[in-house]
């Protein structure tokens, strides 16, 4: 399953939504008027999709592939998950996948891995993109997302796998990717049984620009530091946001 802590959130919510959301996680007031306000991508309105087919294609073309990531990284089985299913984290703070709800035009998951060597257990890594019908579905994913962590600082990924001791900062433009009109970071703890339980450093980055929102999850293992996982996540979190800006920007 994918740790990205996308959920269904419901239509409507504006620019409000995401940065109250976003101040209650990391102790800070509100941003004020901003990139989010004007977005940071001159888009093509001929090149942003409009159905669930053109929204599926263009995810495609920009999800991250093992090369996004970097050397040694192989893809997983299953790879990609059934774009008819996104994850939601349920009450009970586990995560189930579930039907995407009717502001989602399209959704699709990549699964990844550091096969084990030289002492390192293996790294698990995944890639998402979610195209939403408006700009301000892609907004209430972020203020969920923060949310999420704060209902749930423990939370079940599948039997014998969870996260917790989770801490959700915001990153303002240029802190992540010069794309992106929002940006969220997790940083906790691994656990997983078949690992040899952990903890392990765990890392996720969420983006939304447009209607769009790209993360990408590092699940650490033995022998992995923060900072080697940081490093994988981050290429291919700015890569799929570099790739999404010149997939609908305008040509000149």
């Amino acid at each position: 399953m994918l740790v990205a802590c996308v959920s269904g959130g419901g239509p409507g919510a504006g620019p409000s939504a995401s940065a109250s959301a976003t101040a209650s996680a990391t102790g800070g007031a509100a941003p004020g008027p901003g990139p989010a306000d004007t977005g940071v991508i001159d888009a093509d309105p001929a090149r942003l999709p409009g159905t669930r087919k053109e929204a599926l294609g263009l995810i495609r073309r920009i999800i991250a592939n093992p090369a996004t990531f970097g050397p040694g990284v192989v893809e997983r089985r299953p790879y990609e998950s059934d774009p008819a299913t996104w994850p939601v984290l349920g009450t009970d703070c586990v995560w189930q996948q579930k039907k995407p709800q009717a502001h989602v035009l399209a959704t699709l998951s990549r699964y990844f891995e550091v096969p084990a060597a030289g002492g390192k257990g293996p790294l698990r890594l995944s890639a998402v993109v979610t195209v939403h019908r408006t700009r301000d579905d892609a907004r209430w994913e972020m203020a969920e997302s923060v949310e999420e962590t704060m209902r749930c600082p423990t939370q079940q990924l599948s039997q014998g796998e969870f996260i917790g001791s989770m801490i959700a900062s915001s990153l303002a433009r240029g802190e992540s990717q010069e794309s992106a009109e929002d940006a969220l970071f997790e940083a906790g703890q691994y656990q997983n049984e078949e690992l040899g339980g952990g903890p392990y450093p765990y890392s996720w980055y969420l983006s939304q620009t447009l209607q769009f929102t790209v993360a990408v999850t590092g699940k650490g293992a033995k022998g992995w530091s923060d900072a080697e996982i940081d490093a994988l996540t981050n290429q291919a979190h700015s890569a799929m946001l570099q790739d999404l800006e010149t997939a609908v920007e305008k040509q000149s």
